[in-house]
């Protein structure tokens, strides 16, 4: 897979599977092509090469039944595991935060950069457990994932629009970029549980 440190990432809208395009910044060459299924009860996502699925480059699938603090591990195209990440559920009450692990690198720590956006986040979304918004309010929230030692590792931004679309950055060259990819497509997909 090519090194480049920069992605870009698309969600095509479609009725029963969410799709994902990766690309490189440019946006002309296909990195990566995701589909996750609704609903399923043990969630997987394979990525593969391009849109033609002809290629897997790698997969993420849950340890477990649909869980709230779920871990999934990544593995590539022959099943050699690569990785796995999580979503923290206790500290993810007030700002969403991701764990993530790779071998004998040391672990890395995702979350949400704007406190404010976060808890408003969670204020629309408990109003409209309430009181349902026939709009959706789209949110741009944006991750930072970084070392205990706090040195970077990758960011996560969304961009407005109608259509859920990221830049994915990737600072730390020993991070596998499957790894950050399938993660990126966890944020989208999984963020809202």
């Amino acid at each position: 897979m090519q090194q480049l440190s920069e992605f870009r990432m698309a969600q095509k809208i479609t009725a029963l599977v969410n799709r994902y395009v990766i690309t490189a910044p440019d946006g002309d060459h296909v990195v990566a092509f995701a589909e996750q299924k609704r609903m399923k009860l043990k969630e997987e996502v394979t990525l593969w090469t391009g849109e033609d699925r002809s290629q897997v480059l790698a997969r993420f699938k849950a340890q477990s039944l649909i869980d709230f603090g779920a871990t999934y591990d990544v593995t590539g195209a022959d099943g050699t595991p690569i990785g796995s990440f999580r979503k923290d559920g206790k500290a993810s009450l007030l700002r969403s935060t991701w764990h993530l692990t790779q071998g004998e690198e040391p672990p890395v720590t995702g979350k949400e950069r704007s406190q404010g956006i976060a808890l408003a986040r969670r204020a629309v979304q408990l109003a409209d457990a309430v009181l349902p918004i026939p709009v959706p309010i789209p949110f741009v929230f944006h991750f930072d994932f970084a070392r205990e030692d706090g040195s970077p590792v990758m960011s996560v931004e969304r961009k407005w629009g109608l259509r859920d679309r990221y830049v994915i950055r990737v600072e730390d060259p020993s991070l596998d970029r499957r790894l950050a990819l399938c993660l990126t497509v966890a944020l989208d997909a999984l963020q809202s549980r």
